[in-house]
């Protein structure tokens, strides 16, 4: 290396230190000669001489951050680009989609590097034409990230010049865009299924349980170690049936584990199957194929090396014997929920971890009787420094080569980084279904549509006449603006009102159910659970999530159902008094009770249904 690159390497690396500390854009994983072009192109621009006086301006002129990511992160994209690729996409990738995740199912597209959002609207516009407005709107979302939050922002209005939506077909434009002054706006429903949000590949988690992934011609940025990071998130991110699609520019799957290519042509993959948490635990502790270590010889590396490795991994790990005695707990969970060494070998009942904060005892059981893993999902616990975390924990029984059960294996996976994500894409979706963005749009839109105007002109080189002509019309359309946006306030203020209102009764009739030591479960006129209280819960061991939609006959509780469908069709069909009786039932701990059980008809504008009460007349539990 010469004694000019040995100076100019520092300098630059200083520069990346400087971006990164100042604005939070983490450079280092782009690829070099890449970056270093676009940063000098930069700083040859605004007349610098080098890295080092370059930095300088920066901290001078905070102004030029903005026009260096510019130059740095291009948003090169287009609708439909690339249209054979598309084609395929459309033919067969989203029709294998909606089949696997059947009629009522959620379909979850991550779009990686949108940049101003047109290739999230065109697989939007795919997803609305294959499954109908109904169930695009109640099916789809959407999530389309970048680093650049101008671009972002240009997708969130959704409103695009009329020569870039041309590769759009005509039936397509017709159906989902609308023609306003010299440009396209999205439809509000195709809006509000993409959510647009900041995220960076290298520092952020992935969304999870994607379905199709598109990334086109955004890894070819990094360099080969983060790319295999980024694959490696990707490969988290998408279920075991969902699809990657990349751009044409992009062959570095080929030599990738974490997917095989599905049409290798138009770059469409689809992810290698994901080894099963319990076995790869298996493995860590027993070694593979779930039997018991084999002794090292000589200084005992192999067996010295899965101890470290079981020992140090980032997941808390604890291992139950068959006699109910804790025999292992690996660091992270010594230091999560504060196992000292005097603990290993005492009864796992007597330890506090095991009712706190989940109840291990009961599930460690119902693994061992159900020969089955079993999941406990977002479990909240305050640690010692009195941060709030969630954990989702994972019970798997061990077993010998010749299948006897040898013990129970207990993960707790730290998922705190991903519910805070996902409360924090709930806001903004529930920010997204206001009008509030809307008003603000329409507030500011004449000096965005100005802005649009400008950069279309140093772009595309349109005539002074055709600007003059738009400044005119956009004078127009203020005084249009304003009166609209009036209307919008008053609107907005009822619509707030409303929704008060709503929560409020929502909270009234939650207290009311919540406050009843009676089970109370409300049955539609097709007796269909509408309402499932927490005695109910207490009572039945069932969750209300999963008992609100079923049919009431066809719950799995102690309770003997069937005795009550006459009962309830009577009351249903007649209107009649209230009914009681009285029943034998089995708890949720499989001890014999007896239940009164009052049957009251309810009705409701022209819709019938009826409100079951359920009592423990021994107050068991």
């Amino acid at each position: 290396m010469s004694a000019t690159e040995d100076t100019i390497r520092p300098e630059f690396e200083a520069l990346l230190d400087f971006i990164k500390q100042n604005r939070g854009f983490d450079f280092t994983g782009y690829k070099r000669p890449t970056l270093q072009r676009r940063i000098e192109k930069r700083i040859g621009s605004v007349g610098s001489d080098g890295y080092a006086t370059y930095r300088e301006y920066l901290a001078a002129n905070p102004d030029e951050f903005g026009e260096l990511f510019n130059t740095i992160l291009i948003n090169v994209t287009g609708f439909f680009r690339d249209p054979p690729a598309w084609e395929y996409v459309r033919e067969e990738i989203i029709p294998r989609i909606a089949r696997a995740r059947g009629a009522g199912e959620q379909i979850r597209v991550w779009s990686t590097g949108c940049a101003t959002g047109e290739e999230a609207y065109t697989v939007a516009m795919l997803l609305a034409d294959a499954l109908g407005d109904d169930g695009f709107r109640s099916r789809v979302k959407i999530y389309a990230t970048d680093v650049d939050e101008d671009a972002l922002n240009v997708g969130r209005h959704g409103k695009y010049a009329a020569e870039l939506v041309e590769p759009i077909p005509e039936d397509m434009r017709a159906r989902y865009l609308e023609h306003v002054n010299h440009a396209y706006l999205f439809g509000s429903d195709l809006r509000r299924a993409v959510i647009f949000g900041r995220h960076d590949l290298l520092q952020d988690p992935p969304i999870s349980r994607v379905d199709l992934l598109l990334a086109r011609n955004t890894l070819m940025y990094f360099t080969a170690d983060a790319q295999d990071r980024v694959l490696a998130n990707f490969h988290f991110s998408i279920n075991d049936d969902g699809y990657l699609f990349l751009g044409k520019s992009e062959l570095l799957l080929t030599r990738s584990s974490f997917f095989v290519p599905v049409d290798l042509k138009r770059r469409v993959f689809s992810p290698t199957p994901k080894v099963p948490f319990r076995e790869r635990l298996l493995d860590i502790v027993h070694g593979p194929g779930g039997g018991a270590l084999p002794h090292a010889a000589g200084d005992g590396r192999p067996a010295k090396e899965r101890e470290t490795a079981f020992d140090s991994s980032p997941i808390a790990q604890l291992v139950v014997d068959d006699e109910g005695v804790l025999t292992i707990a690996n660091q992270q969970a010594r230091l999560l929920f504060g196992v000292s060494a005097k603990d290993i070998g005492r009864p796992f009942s007597d330890l506090e971890m095991s009712y706190r904060p989940a109840e291990l005892r009961s599930r460690i059981d119902e693994s061992r009787s159900e020969g089955r893993p079993v999941a406990i999902r977002e479990v909240e616990m305050t640690a010692s420094n009195g941060e709030r975390r969630y954990l989702d924990f994972h019970l798997a029984q061990l077993h010998t080569l010749d299948g006897r059960v040898i013990g129970t294996t207990i993960s707790a996976v730290d998922i705190t980084r991903y519910r805070n994500l996902q409360e924090s894409l709930e806001r903004s979706k529930s920010d997204l279904e206001t009008a509030y963005e809307e008003l603000q749009a329409t507030s500011e839109e004449l000096e965005t549509t100005n802005e649009e105007l400008q950069s279309t002109n140093e772009e595309l080189e349109t005539t002074n006449e055709e600007l003059q002509s738009t400044n005119e019309e956009l004078e127009t359309m203020n005084e249009e603006l304003q009166s609209t946006n009036e209307e919008l306030e008053t609107l907005n203020d009822e619509l707030r009102l409303r929704t008060d209102d709503l929560n409020a009764v929502n909270a009234f009739l939650d207290a009311i159910l919540t406050g009843l030591r009676s089970g109370v479960a409300v049955l539609d006129q097709e007796l269909r659970v509408r309402a499932w209280n927490s005695a109910a819960e207490d009572l039945w061991g069932v969750r209300s999530d999963e008992a609100e939609g079923e049919h009431f006959l066809n719950l799995d509780i102690g309770l003997p159902v069937n005795e009550l469908s006459k009962p309830l069709r009577s009351v249903l069909n007649d209107g009649s008094e209230p009914t009681d009786l009285t029943l034998g039932a089995l708890n949720r701990r499989g001890k014999q009770i007896e239940v009164s059980v009052r049957l009251a008809p309810m009705e409701l504008a022209e819709e019938r249904g009826v409100i079951v009460l359920m009592q423990d007349n021994g107050n068991g539990g």
